[in-house]
């Protein structure tokens, strides 16, 4: 057998597709999302190398079925400008007697489905492998039918010669694919595609012609045949390398543009009529159009940004127990030399990062489906940014009721580090804007094992008579009129909104406080939810004047990498609850390190036992 000539204008030019062959892909995309052909990155049987001029841009990436192993996937990508391949793998799991499941998986990560794996690696942005540090960013979309392609590039697997499977799974370019039938000439329409072609000769698949030129190139035997387990599912090779072997080299220029989805334009696209019958076709879900490409609707989330256990720290070594007393007295120090305007404009930037307020890229837009974090936690799928700020906001509060319970020395150094963190508290509100950061250092501030400390606060009153005028007579006030509903921010200074109550509000399950909530009494119930329900609409509205002024307050901001560090939620989390406990359940974390910090707080003043 002889390979077909590779990817080219001239061999793989299609014609723009009869108004049966829209509607068919229409009908495609409209059906389950549990049916694989729903989703528009899968792209069927094309060959790789179509695959290969399809992933044009950095981040791009399409599902393709793998020739070379019948059955099994193949994701395609494209990363710093090389075109990666990587086999999904499929493994059975006994999950009863007489029920098995399928679970795919690229690395160590496994899913239930295809699907569910895309959403992963999409939304997390997490790497594809190790090796290869990619990612996927977003999809390229088929724009045929796949009861088409199936006819149009039927293929089938040749006998392997010389290629080796790339480390975990990955492929190289070449899958050693020979078509069934050699391709029509350039002039060659949709008929002859599907008819005529002569069949290709029985000999090995050792040389190929280029479309252009008479030069054949050879192909270089491996000294071993692929090595394959038990199960017949190739191994990774010694040298962990991927190996791009091209039989042949077609110029840029023949890539550009040309592909099978290139589509001459007609008088009215199958979106565009989508748009239109959107009125009265019910179920039918329009599809977003941007520079000629067809999008999803937004990826649903399901996977929390903090990855403590795959966290690499300067601070803390690759595993590390919780409350390290190193790690500690390290972070005492840090807080101890920065300004408490310093240390908030460094708060600020976290939280805007995990917030999606500030560094938000085209892609990560169309992946949220708007164009601000601000945006999407109103929404349903942002449950997950929902959760993942309430996770931000308890770890910052408790890390900082750490930092003073931990403070073993006298009552006075207690007070000191009590007046940092209020000044640190007045700097997020007044000069940052940021309410998110100051509800979080103030949940510090009021916690029952903080609070109770009343020679440590008498200290403050003595010592710092001016931080704690400002705690009790203007922070303290202010935190409960925002909660209550009975204050808001100046807009033209707001960096991050409070939207604490909005996320109690939506998330009900994941407790932030140990009292009720403002909204809880029968007085002010309502009233204050329909002011919270009311001032959602307003920020969602309002991502992108968040943004300027963030980038404004933070202009010119050099951060330092340690002090930003001991304000990152991974950092904190594995300070807290060490490497092995950061990613348990958030219910059962919380509740543990409430006994912990009464524990603390008892030994530094132990309480009063009243006869």
């Amino acid at each position: 057998m002889v390979f077909g000539p590779l990817f080219s204008k001239e061999k793989f030019w299609l014609e723009p597709p009869s108004e049966k062959l829209r509607k068919e892909l229409e009908e495609e995309l409209k059906l389950s999302g549990a049916d694989l052909k729903s989703h528009a990155w899968y792209h069927g049987c094309i060959p790789w190398e179509v695959s290969e001029s399809l992933v044009a841009n950095h981040g791009d990436f399409l599902i393709r079925d793998s020739q070379s192993s019948s059955g099994d996937f193949v994701l395609t990508s494209r990363w710093e400008q090389k075109t990666l391949h990587f086999l999904v793998k499929k493994t059975a799991v006994q999950s009863s007697e007489t029920y098995t499941r399928v679970h795919f998986s690229l690395e160590t990560e496994a899913f239930d489905s295809l699907p569910a794996l895309i959403h992963f690696y999409v939304g997390s942005r997490e790497t594809l492998t190790h090796w290869s540090g990619a990612q996927i960013q977003q999809p390229v979309n088929r724009t045929l039918p796949l009861s088409y392609l199936e006819t149009a590039f039927r293929t089938t697997a040749a006998t392997p010669i010389g290629h080796q499977g790339a480390s975990d799974g990955s492929m190289s370019g070449e899958e050693w694919v020979c078509p069934r039938r050699t391709w029509p000439g350039p002039t060659a329409s949709w008929a002859d595609l599907g008819a005529g072609w002569t069949e290709p000769s029985s000999s090995p698949c050792r040389t190929s012609r280029s479309p252009s030129s008479s030069r054949s190139t050879s192909v270089a035997p491996s000294p071993s045949p692929s090595r394959r387990s038990d199960t017949g599912r190739p191994l990774p090779s010694p040298s962990g390398t991927i190996h791009q072997q091209h039989l042949d080299q077609v110029s840029a220029s023949d890539l550009v543009g040309s592909c099978y989805t290139e589509l001459y334009p007609g008088p009215q696209s199958y979106v565009e009529r989508l748009r239109a019958e959107e009125g009265t076709s019910p179920g039918v879900e329009p599809l977003r159009t941007e520079d000629g490409n067809v999008y999803f609707c937004p990826v649903v989330e399901t996977v929390s940004c903090f990855r403590p256990s795959r966290y690499q720290s300067a601070l803390m070594h690759k595993e590390n127990k919780p409350l390290q007393v190193g790690i500690l007295r390290r972070v005492k120090e840090l807080l101890a030399e920065v300004d408490p305007r310093t240390a908030a404009k460094h708060i600020t930037k976290a939280d805007c990062m995990v917030a999606r307020i500030l560094e938000v890229t085209p892609e990560m837009q169309r992946m949220m489906g708007v164009t601000s974090g601000m945006e999407l936690l109103t929404l349903p799928h942002g449950q997950q940014l929902r959760l993942d700020l309430l996770e931000r906001f308890q770890t910052m509060a408790i890390m900082l009721a750490v930092d003073v319970l931990g403070c073993t020395g006298s009552n006075e150094e207690r007070a000191g580090l009590l007046h940092r963190i209020i000044q640190v508290a007045a700097e997020l509100k007044s000069t940052m804007g940021n309410m998110f950061g100051f509800a979080a250092v103030m949940r510090a501030l009021e916690l029952p094992q903080i609070s109770r400390l009343e020679q440590t606060w008498t200290a403050l009153r003595q010592r710092h008579t001016e931080g704690a005028i400002l705690y009790e007579k203007t922070l303290r006030p202010f935190m409960k009129s925002l909660n209550d509903g009975r204050e808001s921010c100046p807009l033209s200074s707001t960096t991050f909104p409070h939207i604490l109550p909005l996320l109690s509000l939506l998330e009900k399950s994941v407790a932030v406080g140990d009292g009720p909530e403002p909204w809880e009494t029968v007085e002010v119930g309502v009233d204050v939810v329909m002011f919270h329900l009311g001032a959602a609409r307003t920020i969602a509205q309002l991502g992108g004047i968040y943004r300027s002024n963030a980038e404004t307050k933070l202009q010119g901001f050099q951060e330092q990498a340690d002090v930003l560090e001991i304000f990152l939620t991974d950092f904190q989390m594995r300070l807290l609850w060490g490497s092995r406990g950061a990613e348990e359940n958030q219910a059962l974390r919380f509740s543990k390190f409430d006994q912990v910090l009464t524990a603390l707080s008892n030994k530094l003043e132990p309480p009063v036992r009243r006869h």
